[in-house]
């Protein structure tokens, strides 16, 4: 037995990290053909457990030198990792090998039919073996990217990796963070238009699109969209859609930059971003000269009154092919939004839902203007100021046939709509002819629902701290509105409307006459 063992002088000793091995040293380098031998008869053995582990200790009992144990230890545990790794790929080369047998599609329609799926979808697929792998690496496989999630877990070099891969074939990027799930009932769905103007509703409701005050912050910084500007802007030179949902850390600059690099884009869509309206528009006007769906919507319902009519005038002019417009959660007031909706000349869905100051005088002669009789969709839902004879006035007007295309109107509001003369007198049952419109209008959707009288109090009850705890103005109809919050708010337009500044005029939308309007001009 012991002259079948080797000595542990027999052994080769292994060389050092820095050692340079010599060529043709085949102690160290053993010809192939040894190697197989050796293999196959490894390979043969019944029971390889039982003998390989009583010939280990027969050797490390004839080695007398602990170093040489160890370094004995050492080798076999890498010889038997080597051994496993290279069984696993040999393993998945042949799975690959089956996979490409027995996949009835060829490589191309694989990548048609991977180019459908939606990313996280695809990532699974690639995950699945090497020829997936290769077929999900396809830039066709990047055209329309979605990493929205209501966790998600994506960070800048992943967003950069993807748009890189994508390169020129991308399509539609979409980012951020949803909400969680929205368990109120009274939800709204956003009507948007396509480029053939054809209306859809689309899969999340309002409520579960608003972004998400007081959740976790998103791991996106402002520079998750550099890479559409990279190797001379080829990522975003033909980039139709961009959807950005509550990245925080968003900012002016870097958006205006990202739009810089997208002169194509056709839809964007711009959900609880920390930035001014006045900043969004101004870029969109400055660099998106072609687009046909705006959808912008404040991440703090009424706070921000940054527009100014310059603005308004210049996304005229900048951007005079948008369809479908929406602004939700501003301080808009009737003055802004005729400019916007006389201007532009192939509007036909409009959406300024949550809008602090409409009182609803734009609507007067709307259907006679230049472009106001093509609205196909009206949303002015739960507007604060929006006055019950403003809507009479409309409705009675399409009921003569004004706006014949109107085939959408959402006027509810969760706190009435406000008296003529007093805007904290709430009509929750107004006098407005919802059955004689709808015998008259057929075709028109109407939506009208107000809270019952039962369930409402008199605004002049509220106390100062419910007032204080809802600065969103999203007001549940057991909530009520604060005397603080209202006397600050009649306060702010008093000073406005003393100050003499350019918007003073816009301010007071109580003084703005509905036809005043009517000719405005745009260069």
């Amino acid at each position: 037995m012991e002259a079948l063992l080797p000595s542990s002088s027999s052994f080769p000793k292994r060389p050092c990290s820095g050692d340079i091995l010599p060529v043709g040293d085949t102690s160290v380098c053993p010809n192939p053909d040894t190697i197989d031998a050796s293999l196959v008869s490894l390979l043969a053995l019944r029971d390889p457990s039982v003998s390989i582990d009583l010939s280990i200790q027969r050797i490390l009992d004839f080695t007398s030198q602990e170093l040489e144990k160890e370094k004995l230890i050492e080798n076999a545990m890498r010889v038997a990792s080597a051994v496993h790794e290279a069984a696993m790929r040999s393993a998945r080369r042949r799975a690959s090998i089956h996979n490409a047998a027995s996949w009835p599609l060829p490589s191309d329609l694989t990548v048609k039919v991977f180019s459908i799926l939606d990313t996280r979808s695809l990532c699974y697929a690639a995950a699945a073996c090497s020829m997936f792998s290769k077929c999900a690496g396809d830039p066709l496989c990047y055209c329309n990217i979605d990493l929205t999630a209501k966790d998600p877990k994506v960070n800048n070099t992943v967003v950069s990796t993807m748009i890189q891969r994508a390169g020129k074939n991308l399509q539609s990027l979409k980012l951020g963070m949803w909400p969680n799930p929205a368990t109120n009932e009274d939800v709204i769905r956003c009507t948007s238009y396509s480029s053939r103007n054809s209306m859809e509703l689309l899969g999340l409701s309002w409520t579960e699109r608003r972004p998400r005050q007081g959740k976790e912050p998103c791991i996106l910084t402002r520079s998750c969209l550099l890479a559409l500007g990279a190797d001379g802007a080829a990522a975003g030179a033909l980039l139709r859609s961009l959807h950005l949902y509550n990245i925080d850390k968003m900012d002016g600059p870097g958006f205006s930059i990202a739009l810089s690099a997208c002169p194509s884009l056709l839809d964007l869509e711009v959900v609880g971003l920390r930035i001014e309206l006045r900043q969004i528009l101004d870029s969109v006007s400055t660099n998106c000269h072609s687009i046909e769906r705006l959808f912008v919507e404040s991440s703090e319902t009424g706070s921000d009154d940054s527009l100014k009519s310059p603005t308004c005038v210049d996304l005229v002019n900048g951007c005079p092919h948008i369809m479908s417009l929406t602004l939700r959660g501003f301080k808009l007031n009737d003055h802004k939004v005729r400019i916007l909706i006389k201007g532009l000349v192939n509007l036909k869905s409009v959406d300024f839902s949550t809008s602090y100051s409409i009182a609803g005088l734009f609507l007067r002669n709307l259907g006679n203007g230049s472009n106001g009789h093509l609205l196909e969709v009206l949303i002015l839902r739960d507007c604060l100021h929006l006055k019950e004879v403003e809507i009479a006035r409309f409705l009675s007007a399409l009921i003569s046939g004004d706006c014949k295309l109107l085939r959408y109107l959402d006027i509810s509001n969760k706190d009435g709509l406000s008296a003529e003369d007093d805007w904290n007198v709430r009509r929750y049952s107004p006098s407005i002819p919802l059955s004689r419109i709808l015998e008259e209008r057929p075709d028109l959707c109407l939506l009208a629902n107000f809270p019952p009288d039962e369930c409402c109090m008199d605004i002049e009850q509220t106390s100062d701290q419910e007032a204080g705890s809802d600065s969103s103005l999203q007001i549940e109809n057991n909530q009520l509105l604060g005397t603080d919050y209202l006397d600050s708010s009649d306060s702010s337009y008093g000073s406005i409307l003393a100050s003499g500044s350019e918007d003073a005029f816009e301010s007071n939308y109580a003084l703005y006459d509905g036809d005043s309007l009517d000719e405005l001009e745009f260069n």
